[in-house]
């Protein structure tokens, strides 16, 4: 289930038009989308099998289900895709247990946020089981709703999960921010009629009509996003 959101934090922020911004997680906030790749490397060599490492630009940034789905599709393990999607999380669990490290930029941006009443979602392809783990390492207090793959109808590429969270923060999708690492992110956000900013952490993402592509989130800020809804000439 996503969370309450405290009335006092969906106002707009006073002279923008920004009135949310909404933020991936894996590889977007925290660096782990290396750790779902050694938890995937790990539990099929356990099952008996060897990733190829051209795989991983396949199974980055999607729902586990997807990711999940293709690679015992590819590699013949036999493992259901319900074993399977235990195994990964138990797996990942384990790696993240030791703490979770923040990309950089990703502690600044927040507190930013925090400090200007900018109310911000968590929006992720991640079970909610993960997703409490991580928010250990990231601080709750920063978000006023968090949306998990496992809780919505339809995950990342659909823009479900987008259209939940700016609802909940009772914003327009069309004035929310939204902050991805991956092409699968960009497309759920993109379906929901968001203001992207890209930040690719495995793969490139292209720049294109409506979208920001950046090498880091050191370059956002709370003047760069409100600029995003900003007609261009």
């Amino acid at each position: 289930m996503t969370s309450t959101v405290p009335a006092s934090l969906t106002r707009t922020a006073e002279g923008s038009a920004l009135q949310a911004v909404l933020l991936d997680m894996d590889g977007t906030l925290v660096d782990t989308e290396g750790f779902w790749w050694d938890a995937e490397v790990e539990v099929f060599k356990d099952l008996g099998h060897a990733l190829d490492e051209s795989w991983r630009h396949v199974v980055v940034g999607g729902p586990m289900t997807r990711s999940a789905a293709f690679l015992i599709e590819a590699t013949g393990a036999a493992v259901t895709l319900a074993e399977l999607t235990v195994l990964l999380n138990d797996k990942f669990e384990e790696r993240i247990g030791l703490g979770v490290p923040m990309m950089p930029g990703a502690a600044r941006l927040l507190a930013e946020l925090a400090a200007h009443d900018v109310p911000t979602a968590l929006v992720s392809a991640s079970h909610r089981r993960i997703i409490d783990r991580v928010l250990l390492s990231l601080g709750p207090r920063y978000f006023a709703l968090t949306v998990a793959g496992d809780e919505v109808p339809r995950t990342k590429p659909h823009p479900d999960p987008y259209l939940i969270a700016a609802r909940g923060l009772g914003a327009d999708p069309a004035r929310c921010a939204v902050i991805e690492d991956t092409a699968t992110g960009v497309a759920s956000a993109e379906a929901a009629g968001c203001k992207v900013v890209a930040v690719p952490s495995v793969a490139p993402i292209a720049p294109s009509e409506g979208r920001s592509v950046v090498t880091s989130l050191e370059e956002i800020d709370l003047d760069f996003l409100r600029g995003l809804m900003t007609p261009r000439d």
